[in-house]
């Protein structure tokens, strides 16, 4: 159990169309004893026993006992899973930036897969899938009654394969059907470019094992080039999380050394603790180590975070550790709400290389601020383009079934329930199902003035039209660079409560 939880997993939805993003790997915990459930348990083997005995048809003991584990796990919250060989396999080589498939992250949906994010540079956002997007048919075959493991298997498949895919989109008058062709996807997890008057751009599409060194590498080459001297665009944009270790060496990049990062609480004693701007904390790869050599403009010049609603996990570890000590401008929207933590824990197996996908700790700001379910709230609210956002950023942790919620906001929201009268029903929206069984509500019909407005125009971000980019280069075109400097190096934040904590380096 020693070291089990240094690499964990923090993914935004259920699985990757090709790969999970990756962790750090180690056995389960040694627990002590505990009494066994005997009445569930003889309820278990009664359920078990009748089918195998009433059944239309045989079953395999192998298919009843994995479907028994996948159900277990995916009970509990959207992001705890059973991992078979091909989908263990497929964690793996995503830890390294390299996988087949399409390149979508996606949770389950009562009508079958919705779209969490498409990965940039693959062939889903080539396609221009969008977060939002509700996968209904897979090469014809509708999929709202099968699991989200076997969906994501279908997608799945050999290179230069090609696949349809039907979808729901929010405003589209009906499905759209896209083709696209499987790939091998190479993620480049950061990408950078120098912007006008001395600023950087650097963006981080997910967070894998070498994205700490990739952003050093990157921030090392604009500051030569002078375009960090008046300040840095970090795009943590459609980013749906990855590595914690990576969350703290990107965090370490703008901290200075010993500041906390991040804090964990689970159950065991081994799931609580505190992360802060240490290469012990965050050095996986012997490059990481360029992350501690950074000049010390990267911990002075003023930064602007861009976030929106398909920013999670990983994501949001970065922005509310740069928000909570006051060296960033959080701009964008609301982010997904992802607060909780994932192990991959391996599974003795008959030579089976499988293992489970267990939720095992919430994560906290430096501030204790809990984000699951809410999400990171932007200091400066910034729009996805002057028209307003856009229709298909709609989906966040609060929308996913059986999503965990901090106990204290549980309790509150118990109470309010109780407290409140019950609301005289409504009449129910009539509903219509077209042929291929999806089932709507018919919303009313607006009038015409509330209906015409102008369509946000889609862009590809980082683009020269990229609207909430603009508004940031804005920002730090106009912000005092001095004081910026000064709140850099303080050691002070402010808690949610108002009171003041003094910053100090964690012990370990």
């Amino acid at each position: 159990m020693k070291n089990m939880f240094r690499g964990l997993l923090l993914v935004s939805g259920g699985m990757v169309a090709g790969a999970l993003i990756s962790a750090s790997l180690a056995g389960p915990a040694k627990q002590g004893a505990s009494i066994l459930p005997l009445d569930e348990i003889r309820q278990f083997t009664d359920v078990y026993g009748a089918v195998k005995q009433f059944y239309v048809e045989p079953v395999e003991d192998k298919k009843l006992m994995k479907e028994a584990i996948s159900g277990m796990l995916s009970g509990l919250d959207p992001h705890s899973a059973f991992l078979d060989e091909e989908a263990y396999k497929d964690l793996q080589e995503g830890t390294a930036g390299e996988f087949g498939g399409l390149g979508i992250e996606v949770s389950a949906d009562p009508s079958g897969v919705k779209v969490i994010s498409p990965i940039d540079d693959t062939p889903a956002a080539r396609a221009h899938i969008r977060a939002g997007d509700i996968i209904f048919k897979i090469d014809g075959k509708l999929i709202k009654d099968q699991s989200l493991n076997d969906s994501v298997k279908m997608m799945r498949g050999k290179p230069d394969t090609n696949i349809e895919l039907s979808i729901l989109r929010k405003g589209s008058a009906g499905p759209i059907n896209i083709k696209l062709t499987r790939a091998i996807i190479k993620v480049q997890s950061v990408k950078s470019k120098p912007l006008p008057d001395g600023m950087g751009y650097v963006r981080i599409s997910q967070f894998q094992e070498r994205t700490s060194s990739d952003l050093a590498n990157a921030l090392e080459s604009l500051n030569k080039s002078g375009n960090l001297k008046n300040g840095l665009v970090l795009d943590l944009r459609n980013d749906p999380g990855g590595l914690l270790n990576a969350a703290i060496g990107v965090s370490a990049a703008f901290l200075p050394k010993g500041s906390l990062v991040v804090s964990t609480k689970g159950q065991i004693e081994d799931a609580k603790k505190e992360y802060i701007t240490s290469p012990k904390d965050y050095q996986v790869v012997r490059e990481d180590a360029a992350v501690e050599k950074l000049p010390e403009v990267t911990k002075t010049m003023p930064i602007v975070v861009l976030v929106n609603g398909a920013s999670a996990s990983a994501s949001e570890i970065v922005a509310g550790a740069l928000q909570d000590h006051k060296r960033a401008t959080i701009m964008g929207t609301q982010s997904f709400g992802k607060g909780s933590v994932q192990t991959v824990i391996p599974m003795r197996s008959e030579g089976k290389k499988t293992a489970i996908k267990l939720t095992t700790a919430r994560y906290f700001t430096p501030s204790g601020r809990s984000i699951q379910a809410k999400g990171i709230s932007p200091d400066v609210e910034v729009k996805d383009t002057a028209e307003g956002n856009f229709l298909d950023f709609d989906i966040r942790e609060a929308d996913l079934s059986n999503h965990l919620e901090v106990p204290e906001d549980k309790a509150a929201k118990d109470a309010k329930k109780a407290s409140e009268k019950p609301k005289k029903a409504e009449a129910p929206l009539p509903v219509k199902t077209d042929a291929s069984g999806i089932t709507e509500k018919v919303e009313p019909v607006k009038a015409q003035s509330e209906t015409v407005k102008k369509r946000p125009k889609f862009y590809r971000y980082g683009d020269a039209d990229d609207y909430q980019l603009n508004q940031a280069i804005d920002y730090l075109k106009k912000v005092d660079k001095e004081q910026v400097s000064k709140n850099a190096k303080a050691s002070v934040i402010e808690l949610e409560s108002g009171i003041k904590m003094k910053v100090e380096p964690v012990k370990k």
